[in-house]
């Protein structure tokens, strides 16, 4: 019985990889060509066969075709909340959120060009540009959320809070300062690092920035030497 509920575990994780790796890779498709052609010239079809999937097999992943261009990867937002949820209790919340964007961000050299193309797309497009920012503040409101439970629980919360019922702004307004001050700061502070590492990638690897800032945050952010 052990070695079955092993093997079931193993087949659930190779299928959440795949189904990643196919969402992954049309949100991919979609952004390198609307790069190229524009996002309004970009057709469901021509992204799923840059993809080497069927149309079916994208509306599995996205319910238009302008989800393929909001976020390159909608899941990272669940991994990390999930992260922060169950992180150790001796790390601080600060530091349980820095651990797990770390984890979500190791590979992002790697991502740079991506990234880069996704930026010139969304600003090319403002209509996209507009839902992506309300895609991250949902996002925001979301990890914030994982940070007060953390709290109030003293330690690792298993279940994510159930708000499905709640709108955007009765969540945001139900939630005490610390938390969303602190989910504020923590993606701020991605996007510095981000910025940064982009505009002096020959000084320092991306993770060195993301965790210099982060251990910036943690003093206080002391004012620098003259």
């Amino acid at each position: 019985m052990h070695d079955v509920k092993e093997k079931g575990a193993a087949q659930g994780g190779l299928r959440e990889r795949k189904k990643r790796a196919t969402r992954a890779a049309l949100a991919e498709a979609a952004v390198r060509l609307a790069a190229e052609h524009g996002a309004e010239k970009v057709t469901v079809e021509a992204i799923s066969a840059a993809a080497g999937v069927s149309v079916r097999t994208f509306f599995n992943y996205f319910d238009t075709r302008d989800d393929a261009f909001v976020v390159i990867d909608a899941d990272a937002g669940a991994r990390i909340r999930r992260s922060v949820r169950e992180a150790p209790a001796a790390l601080s919340p600060l530091e349980a959120l820095r651990d797990a964007m770390a984890a979500e961000l190791a590979e992002a050299e790697q991502q740079h060009e991506l990234w880069r193309l996704h930026a010139q797309v969304l600003h090319a497009s403002p209509h996209l540009l507009v839902r992506t920012l309300g895609a991250h503040l949902a996002d925001e409101t979301g990890l914030a959320e994982a940070v007060a439970a953390r709290i109030r629980a003293g330690g690792p919360v298993t279940a994510e809070p159930a708000s499905a019922s709640a709108s955007d702004e009765e969540r945001r307004g139900a939630l005490d300062l610390y938390p969303r001050l602190l989910a504020g700061v923590a993606s701020t502070a991605v996007r510095t690092s981000v910025e940064h590492w982009c505009a002096r990638p020959e000084e320092a690897g991306f993770l060195d920035v993301f965790q210099e800032v982060f251990a910036l945050l943690a003093a206080g952010l002391p004012a620098p030497p003259a």
